[in-house]
């Protein structure tokens, strides 16, 4: 009896060690990786634009199945949409005025003339990069898309903190971008390398420009 009961042990302990190596293995492949934008001052910059840039030798996964970027109130809801290459964006017009919504951005440009509800297909972006948006008819509307090829990408919250999953597909570098930042002297872009901390901290040293509804002195598409 002795005997049995010490093999039970045996086996319980040794069950006991694989679900816990394989819960080790999971929480290591699961590892967050935390962001923080601050400005000159120190204080937290929200609604900043962080991804992590894959290895250009490696496949990404599939894109979301589609993104929306909307048209309220005579404004772009969101002002600032993050996707992933290849990424189909729907724009609605759910305002209560016809918009003409268009992009010179190469080469993501792309015409979407005068509408109401869905009118239009989705535009697919293809390429990395920033799209500037804007309404023929509105000159005061103004919105933006960053194209990533990245499939893990965020934005700041309100403490100028994003949490990007960190899996198994290979990236070399993590980055941030915002239309507020004017990049000029700015760092960007940081690398990811093996022993690297998990915690990246981006202090901006310039002046950040104004946000697009705070009135005066706010970006306008003429300042493009």
């Amino acid at each position: 009896m002795r005997g049995i009961e010490e093999r039970n042990n045996i086996r319980a302990g040794c069950l006991a060690l694989l679900v816990a190596g394989m819960f080790l293995s999971l929480s290591a492949s699961a590892k967050d990786l935390k962001v923080t934008v601050l400005d000159a001052d120190g204080m937290p910059v929200p609604d900043v634009a962080v991804y992590l840039q894959a290895d250009k030798s490696v496949a990404l996964p599939p894109p979301a199945a589609f993104a929306v970027m909307d048209q309220v109130d005579t404004r772009f809801d969101p002002h600032f949409l993050v996707v992933q290459s290849g990424t189909e964006v729907r724009f609605p017009n759910s305002d209560v005025v016809a918009h003409h919504v268009y992009s010179f951005s190469n080469p993501n440009d792309f015409i979407l003339p005068l509408y109401k509800g869905n009118a239009h297909p989705p535009v697919t972006f293809g390429e990395s990069g920033v799209v500037i948006l804007g309404c023929n008819i509105h000159d005061q509307m103004l919105g933006y898309i960053l194209v990533v090829d990245s499939h893990a990408f965020a934005k700041t919250d309100k403490t100028g903190v994003a949490v990007l999953p960190v899996d198994d597909v290979p990236v070399t570098s993590v980055k941030i971008w915002s239309p507020r930042i004017n990049p000029k002297g700015e760092v960007l872009s940081q690398v990811i390398s093996d022993g690297v901390s998990d915690n990246f901290v981006f202090r901006l040293s310039g002046k950040l420009r104004p946000a697009h509804d705070s009135g005066s002195g706010a970006l306008k598409w003429s300042d493009y």
